[in-house]
């Protein structure tokens, strides 16, 4: 079983209207509301790939609840860890400029952190835990590398979506896959990473210290996958850019779903990126129609 782990979702009100006024009745023009969080963006591109997983984490009050039944409705199995305080909304104001104002998110327990690593620690060999997110200021700052401890005595893989600095305390138990964008590899390295080169330069260093597979975006040029034998660099379609909201959750999903079903890391990494790409060229995640249409534009390049 895949398990995503989202440490601070949210209810994402997305909010489009015309131009701002302070100190002014405003009115919206149109309105929507969605789960945020990256694992929990994971879990929902699985769903639509056919792919089972359950989505974990802390959920909390009327917000919770909607999150909760949200994900259920689309077929996204739950294990949330219930708080007393209600889960975050995050307002997302398009006008003209797109806003964002983001809650801090409720406290978490101790006890709440206990039960989630107990949960934890049912995982085992052929199951894969994906850590997606930065960590909320309320939670111990080590709590990744916690659970990474705990899934490494089990067995099970774990997959790391998070900046530079978290990444340093977890590379050396051999994460089955990482997905820094050229910018979070270059904090890592404190350097300027300019190309497909450096990329895979500094990839290589990434997979030396202990990462079994090495995924990193570069926005407009493309992505590089790197593990020990070998290196690629994929080619982004052409397309308009609508959103860059959960794009990266999308390779992710991508790329295990593509692995899990042909064990073929090359065709994963394409699947990855043309994934990538349909939620960047659309709002809301990729669909599978949008996936297939892109994947003949995603050109693989050796790059040894």
């Amino acid at each position: 079983m895949i398990y995503t782990l989202t440490l601070n979702p949210s209810v994402d009100y997305i909010v489009e209207t015309g131009e701002i006024v302070l100190g002014t009745l405003n009115r919206t023009s149109h309105e929507t509301k969605l789960p945020g969080g990256k694992g929990i963006n994971v879990s929902r591109v699985l769903r639509s790939l056919g792919v089972e997983s359950k989505a974990t984490g802390f959920l909390g009050g009327f917000t919770g609840k909607y999150v909760e039944e949200f994900l259920n409705r689309e077929g996204v199995y739950t294990g949330f860890v219930k708080v007393e305080e209600d889960t975050r909304i995050n307002i997302k104001l398009k006008a003209g400029k797109e806003t964002e104002i983001n809650a801090r998110g409720p406290e978490i327990s101790f006890l709440a952190i206990g039960l989630l690593k107990e949960q934890m620690q049912q995982l085992g060999k052929g199951d894969f835990l994906i850590l997606a997110g930065s960590i909320p200021s309320s939670m111990p700052q080590t709590i990744y590398q916690d659970i990474v401890q705990v899934c490494k005595g089990t067995g099970a893989e774990v997959i790391i979506d998070a900046e530079g600095d978290l990444l340093k305390t977890v590379l050396g138990y051999q994460p089955f896959l990482i997905k820094p964008n050229h910018h979070e590899l270059g904090q890592f390295f404190d350097r300027e990473i300019s190309g497909v080169a450096d990329a895979i330069q500094y990839g290589k260093k990434l997979v030396e210290a202990g990462a079994k597979n090495v995924i990193v975006s570069l926005a407009e040029k493309g992505a590089v996958y790197i593990n020990e034998t070998d290196a690629f660099h994929a080619s982004v379609p052409q397309g308009e850019v609508k959103s860059s909201v959960g794009a990266g959750d999308s390779m992710v999903a991508g790329f295990l779903a593509q692995y899990l079903k042909t064990g073929d890391t090359k065709e994963a990494f394409r699947f990855s990126v043309a994934s990538g790409s349909a939620t960047a060229f659309s709002i809301g995640l990729c669909t599978p129609e949008k996936i297939e249409t892109l994947l003949p534009e995603v050109k693989i390049q050796d790059y040894q």
